[in-house]
């Protein structure tokens, strides 16, 4: 008795279920992850560190350096700001820092203002150093950083105000900057908009689900005020490329100064970084 030979169509049809069923395995993980994108942003996108109540400032502070903690009563939470005085202030630097770390670690560039004679102040964004509260929205950065700016700055009234944002604060300067006009709008390693960023660092994330856009390029053509751009040409997380891009919406009186040989975090450790902005600064005269 012979045996059957086994027809080609019941392997083939195996082989077909087996792929639909690796494709549909591999759809619901990119769901799930591009799900898990979209609802874990803020831990994808801020790593505060918190700091104990009571840290002592001054031991990390220049000798002599005079500061206050100041309170920023916003809905919901109370922010942690500083500011540091100087004996003849000239003015003020409005400083918002990038996605990590708190007032602390922002605070090492504090002598270098202090010869400068300006004043310093720095936020804490909710849930960093010593803030209260968590983000949960881009509106709700920026409604937080023009609360700090209303509690600072009229009393620097005639005087010059130079706001500074730093990697993530540049996208909350542009908007401040647009809206209040100050005397200078540094920012330093900053990204053309965060939705860019992020189709270059995951491009199969659909850029509907980003909740925070900080669409700098949309914007960067209404401040009214001088910007100066700085970026290091060996930035590993953002590219030179989107210090340029702005540049070119900018207003007529925009500079970019491309820091040679300086990545992300390095950037205020070179000489072309700290010349520029310090003679842009005393620029601006002030007492």
């Amino acid at each position: 008795m012979s045996t059957p030979t086994p027809s080609p169509v019941r392997p083939a049809r195996r082989w077909l279920r087996g792929i639909a069923w690796l494709a549909g395995a591999l759809l619901g993980l990119a769901v799930l992850a591009v799900a898990g994108i979209a609802l874990r942003q803020e831990r994808l996108l801020f790593h505060p560190e918190p700091l104990p109540a009571g840290f002592d400032f001054a031991a990390i502070l220049p000798p002599g350096q005079t500061f206050e903690t100041i309170p920023v009563r916003v809905p919901g939470a109370t922010l942690s700001a500083i500011l540091l005085r100087q004996q003849s202030s000239r003015g003020l630097v409005f400083y918002l820092h990038g996605n990590s770390g708190n007032l602390a670690t922002w605070l090492g560039n504090a002598a270098f203002y202090r010869a400068l004679g300006y004043d310093l102040f720095l936020l804490d964004y909710r849930g960093f150093g010593q803030s209260s509260g968590v983000i949960d929205g881009e509106a709700q950065l920026h409604d937080d950083v023009r609360a700090a700016w209303q509690r600072v700055a009229p009393a620097y009234a005639g005087r010059p105000i130079v706001v500074i944002g730093r990697s993530l604060g540049s996208g909350l300067a542009v908007r401040l900057a647009r809206d209040v006009r100050p005397d200078l709008l540094v920012l330093v390693t900053p990204y053309a908009s965060l939705s860019r960023l992020a189709a270059e660092h995951m491009p199969y994330v659909p850029s509907a689900l980003l909740r925070y856009p900080l669409a700098s390029d949309r914007i960067i053509g209404d401040v009214r005020s001088p910007v100066l751009i700085f970026h290091g040409d060996r930035d590993e997380v953002i590219d030179v490329a989107h210090a340029h891009s702005l540049l070119a919406l900018a207003a007529a009186d925009a500079e970019l100064v491309e820091v040679a040989g300086a990545s992300h975090t390095d950037i205020q450790t070179f000489a072309a970084y700290r010349d520029r902005l310090a003679v842009r600064l005393r620029a601006l005269g002030g007492p």
